[in-house]
C-alpha cells in the first residue's frame, strides 16, 4: 500500500490532526505541517516526497522507527519515520517515499 501513495494523498490534509501510534500504550496528537516533493530518483511511478509532522512533545522524542500515523478519513497507516528536533512549538518526525 505505501508504494501506491502519493503527495496528492497528503496534500489536502496539511495544517490537520493527525495521531501518531508510537507503542501499544503511546499515542500522541500530531499535525501534519508539510508535504513536499523530493528531487531524486525513484522507479516507481510516483515521485518521491516527504512528510513532516509535530507532536506537543518538548523535552523527549522517540527513536526512528515504524509508527502508526492515524486520521480519522484515512485511518492507519503504518510508516518509517525519523524525529528531526525540536522547533518552537515541538517536536518534528518526518517520514520519506521514495
Amino acid at each position: 500500500m505505501l508504494d501506491t501513495l502519493s503527495i496528492a494523498d497528503f496534500e489536502p490534509y496539511l495544517e490537520t490532526e493527525f495521531a501518531i501510534r508510537f507503542t501499544q500504550d503511546v499515542t500522541l496528537p500530531s499535525k501534519l505541517i508539510e508535504a513536499r516533493i523530493l528531487n531524486t530518483f525513484s522507479d516507481l511511478e510516483r515521485k518521491p516526497f516527504s512528510l513532516i509532522f509535530r507532536t506537543q512533545q518538548k523535552d523527549q522524542y522517540y527513536n526512528q522507527a515504524v509508527f502508526g500515523l492515524q486520521h480519522p478519513e484515512k485511518g492507519e497507516i503504518l510508516m518509517f519515520m525519523v524525529p528531526l528536533g525540536l522547533d518552537s512549538e515541538g517536536m518534528r518526525y518526518e517520514a520519506i517515499f521514495s
